[in-house]
């Protein structure tokens, strides 16, 4: 393995590594009976602060900003799942690849870390089709870069990207978005899946309808008996807001109001069930459990 400038600038960069099973920089992993699920990083994404704030109360913005130590920029870190099975080897989302943000598109530098390359993924399954979660399905001229996996996308989500009007009801921040999203689903459209809430899309693996952050998003829980893991996508987006005020809006939910309620729900449940989480924007590879705390929550690195 070549330790390429890119390769080195982005581990440095990301510093994110599990306590409890560490491999290399940007790399966690975690066992559920015979499963092995890895966290890759893809990088971290660099939003303007303005957009973390957008939902704030205005008198509240300047105390939120210290307590969290956000700067000019939130560099939410960006974790891909890989969950390997005794036949698979399989991909919850792709990351951004080369043409999102500089930031991001480090997938194919990771799964050489792990010792994979992308002829080695049987299956990619998509939380939803935001850039930093689908665009790294094409390489640099187009071309799939999963040549022997299989697709599979929830039919809600798959509908509304395809839609040609999309492009025209799509607020104006998200066209690229959506220009995005249409290209590259149109790269598979004749080998996907469609899959609704509560199937069983692969042995152990069930999807659960997220809706909100996108019209079709969604979450997976793997199970291995009483063991589960949910890989959150992006219905949690973060480990500070989402976490303390989840009845908060967000400025990454399409449907904002729809987001509140799926975080709400979702956060009460977990914390509950005490189910290990995944999340692809969480920090130290987004591998932890939700705690209840008062009448918030919080995120949980597992030891």
């Amino acid at each position: 393995m070549t330790l390429t400038r890119r390769r080195f600038t982005t581990l440095a960069a990301a510093g994110i590594v599990g306590s409890f099973a560490p491999l290399r920089a940007g790399m966690a992993q975690t066992s559920l009976g015979g499963f092995t699920l890895t966290s890759l990083s893809d990088g971290e994404l660099r939003l303007p602060l303005s957009m973390a704030l957008e939902y704030v109360p205005q008198d509240m913005r300047a105390e939120v900003t210290q307590q969290y130590g956000f700067g000019e920029t939130v560099t939410p870190p960006c974790n891909v799942t890989l969950l390997q099975t005794d036949s698979h080897n399989i991909l919850f989302d792709v990351g951004a690849g080369p043409e999102f943000m500089s930031s991001a598109g480090f997938l194919l530098d990771a799964l050489d870390a792990a010792g994979l390359t992308p002829d080695d993924i049987t299956d990619v399954v998509f939380t939803h089709a935001h850039p930093d979660h689908i665009w790294g399905l094409v390489d640099d001229f187009d071309d799939l870069l999963f040549t022997n996996a299989s697709y599979m996308i929830g039919q809600a989500e798959w509908d509304y990207w395809s839609d040609p009007d999309t492009v025209n009801t799509i607020d104006s921040g998200r066209t690229t978005f959506a220009v995005g999203a249409a290209r590259r689903l149109a790269r598979i459209a004749d080998q996907v899946t469609f899959f609704q809430d509560g199937q069983e899309i692969l042995p152990g693996v069930a999807a659960r309808a997220t809706f909100g952050h996108t019209p079709g998003h969604m979450a997976f829980e793997v199970r291995q008996g009483n063991d589960a893991i949910m890989i959150l996508g992006d219905c949690i987006g973060n480990h500070h807001l989402a976490f303390d005020h989840p009845d908060w809006k967000s400025a990454s939910d399409q449907d904002t109001d729809m987001g509140v309620a799926t975080r709400v729900a979702l956060l009460d449940q977990l914390a509950y069930e005490q189910m290990q989480i995944l999340g692809f924007h969480l920090p130290n590879t987004g591998i932890g459990r939700v705690e209840k705390a008062g009448s918030a929550y919080r995120f949980v690195q597992d030891s």
